[in-house]
């Protein structure tokens, strides 16, 4: 028996891991979570799930409506670096949204517990200390995002020098069918409307100006230690492959499945082994027509700043994922248009002055310094 602790439960992956781990009970136990600003959907979860012992409240003045539930509470950044270091947690999954992610994972890490990644801001802000700190602690990294559960699932068994590349796809998201031009007007509720996933508003935004992607080609970068230049995106309308991994002898291995989250959280949990889930059965005569299409760098400029940022690397990636934190936030409380959250990154990455190798602290300055830099000027 497997003991879990999902940070951002009452988020779209966090709810989905919950599913996973219920229709698994045999072989999970959830034994604590943590919640942001949803208190009435964290109170269902404790009381659908008894075995929770622990909650980390994101605010503690929450922590009064909790009393008549028999568990131990923290609240705030401290609480999720205690739930992590409780002695009889086994694995975390780390479903918080954004940069807040980024400290947990490193709190999951430095008490060795294995860590189910679903927070990708982790890597593409301190990939450079993270990875080092995993065989530090001899601690095992497992990948949630979908694209990067493919590719981890496509490398297994095999040899990274053998590899020629990494293929991301990517679905191109809300306005994949709109020119530049027609994006000028387009709105909120416009932009939340994606083709084939059900996902969290920020990431759903994320995919519509593809600055998703453009986080996990860095990520992709640190987690399997592939060169940029061997990294491709390519659109693939279905989001039925997930990601490819071409090799050098010519052979392509994909990871084809419903687009469903709980597959990857599954994998993540059961590696090496799978777990039996005839609810994700697909029948591949439904797969007949599967397409894909080259990125326009014009159409996404996210994706060439990604490349970009990525091989220029040290702080800029952290002001990268910042700028597009707080350009979303901005837009979807209708401060900016849409168009605008690309030249205000862009803005943001000029004026930034480098940091080659830095420190956590100083990845934490930054981003604080790259967030009161747009939302001033954007007042």
């Amino acid at each position: 028996m497997k003991n879990i602790v999902i940070l951002g439960a009452t988020g779209s992956i966090g709810t989905q891991a919950i599913n996973v781990i219920q229709k698994n009970q045999d072989k999970y136990n959830l034994i604590g979570i943590s919640v942001g600003n949803n208190i009435s959907l964290a109170k269902d979860i404790l009381i659908k799930n008894p075995s929770i012992k622990y909650l980390v409240l994101k605010n503690e003045k929450d922590i009064d409506e909790f009393l008549d539930f028999n568990i131990m509470v923290f609240s705030s950044d401290s609480g999720l670096k205690s739930i992590v270091e409780i002695q009889e947690v086994d694995f975390v999954i780390n479903s918080l949204i954004g940069f807040v992610g980024l400290m947990p994972s490193i709190y999951t890490i430095q008490a060795r517990k294995n860590l189910g990644l679903a927070n990708k801001e982790t890597l593409v802000t301190a990939g450079h200390i993270v990875m080092p700190m995993l065989k530090e602690f001899g601690v095992n990294l497992l990948p949630i995002d979908s694209e990067h559960s493919a590719i981890f699932q496509c490398l297994n068994g095999e040899k990274t020098k053998q590899v020629k590349r990494l293929i991301l796809t990517a679905s191109g998201g809300s306005f994949r069918d709109k020119t530049r031009e027609q994006l000028e007007e387009v709105t909120v509720k416009e932009a939340l409307l994606h083709p084939n996933w059900s996902m969290g508003v920020g990431i759903t935004i994320d995919s519509a100006t593809m600055f998703n992607k453009a986080l996990e080609i860095i990520e992709a970068h640190y987690l399997f230690g592939i060169d940029y230049n061997d990294i491709s995106v390519i659109i693939h309308y279905e989001s039925i492959v997930h990601s490819m991994v071409e090799y050098i002898d010519g052979s392509i291995i994909a990871q084809l499945s419903k687009p469903s989250m709980e597959i990857p959280i599954s994998y993540s949990l059961s590696y090496p082994n799978r777990i039996i889930d005839t609810n994700y059965n697909y029948d591949i005569l439904k797969m007949s027509q599967l397409n894909f299409k080259e990125v326009d760098n014009e159409r996404y400029p996210a994706i060439k700043i990604a490349f970009e940022v990525g091989k220029k690397g040290g702080s800029y990636p952290t002001v990268l994922n910042a700028a597009k934190e707080s350009t979303t936030d901005l837009f979807l409380n209708n401060k900016i248009k849409f168009i605008e959250i690309e030249t205000i990154i862009i803005d943001a990455l000029k004026n930034h002055k480098y940091i080659n190798n830095p420190t956590i602290n100083e990845i934490l300055q930054v981003d604080k310094e790259i967030r009161d830099y747009i939302y001033k000027k954007e007042k």
